[in-house]
């Protein structure tokens, strides 16, 4: 009986998938500009790239070197979703990635969050996120999420190495580091990460 409820509820989801992404965008941009987050860069252009990461354009523009990480997030909750979620409809499970992807960038640009990255992480100005890169991350997180789909699981994982270490190797950053040294912040690294 329990089975046949979430189905139907999994169902519904995704009968509505459209509808309810754009509604956690629209929410998801509202509690961010109504926390005080700036809508676009505050330097009032909009760009595709911004490849300097200790800049105050950092975050700020559409994508950036953090934006492979959010692919990775999409990677990773379609295989999370594939394991407990397998028997709900692809976009029953491509909503449900969207609300945690849209409650973690809520929380990534909470004073706790970004006090925390100051601190611990090589982000030392770091201001949090325009609301437009917000939604870009979201959007980078969805690609992921049906580029796994689509993709052998092979394929998946060796595109997630190679932009964990092409970012490594680049900007002396990836997601394996940033979830490290907000967890458990190591010295050495932190200190590596500066001298780059």
């Amino acid at each position: 009986m329990a089975t046949g409820w979430a189905s139907s509820i999994a169902a519904r989801i995704a009968a509505k998938s459209r509808w309810l992404i754009a509604s956690i965008l629209a929410v998801t941009a509202a509690i961010l500009l109504l926390a005080g987050r700036s809508a676009i860069c505050p330097c009032g252009r909009i760009r595709l790239w911004w490849g300097a990461v200790q800049s105050e354009e950092n975050s700020q523009q559409l994508t950036d070197w953090y934006s492979f990480s959010h692919v990775i997030h999409g990677f990773l909750f379609y295989a999370v979703g594939w394991f407990i979620l397998r028997h709900w409809p692809r976009r029953a499970r491509l909503v449900v990635a969207a609300l945690f992807e849209s409650g973690w960038e809520i929380l990534e640009n909470s004073p706790l969050i970004i006090d925390r990255y100051r601190a611990v992480t090589m982000a030392f100005g770091y201001r949090g996120d325009s609301v437009l890169n917000s939604l870009s991350d979201i959007a980078c997180m969805m690609l992921g999420f049906v580029a796994a789909r689509w993709l052998p699981v092979r394929a998946t994982v060796s595109i997630a190495i190679v932009f964990e270490l092409l970012t490594l190797a680049v900007i002396r950053d990836n997601l394996t580091l940033n979830i490290l040294m907000l967890v458990h912040p190591v010295d050495a690294i932190r200190l590596w990460q500066a001298a780059g």
